[in-house]
């Protein structure tokens, strides 16, 4: 287990960017619930965010791809509208408890070929 941050640092209907090993995570808070997903678009294998820890839509209901305007659900990181509608991010447990919040598994870093991983 890796411990991302305490749990303030991430506040409801907020997102924050991490890197673990190497990879560029996201996690996001909606409904109390703490959700992490790897930091990589489907559909172009780039990184979601515009600016520093800014993931989510206007409404803070949605992930967006700040560079094809893609929204995932917060949920599942299922994509429901954009170039990627039908694929999702891929989702990394985690958990919350005291401490903050945990990534259960490292990730593997990235391949050295630089060629895009399917999700």
């Amino acid at each position: 287990m890796h411990l991302l941050c305490p749990s303030h640092h991430l506040p409801e209907a907020q997102s924050r960017g991490f890197e673990v090993n190497g990879v560029a995570l996201l996690a996001a808070r909606r409904d109390g619930q703490v959700y992490t997903y790897r930091n990589q678009c489907p559909h172009r294998g780039i990184r979601l965010e515009w600016q520093a820890d800014q993931f989510l839509d206007s409404s803070a209901s949605l992930i967006q791809c700040a560079r094809h305007g893609a929204l995932f659900l917060i949920e599942s990181g299922e994509c429901v509208a954009g170039p990627c509608a039908g694929e999702s991010l891929q989702a990394l447990p985690c958990r919350e408890d005291a401490q903050g919040i945990w990534l259960l598994n490292l990730p593997q870093p990235p391949s050295s070929t630089g060629r895009r991983r399917s999700m």
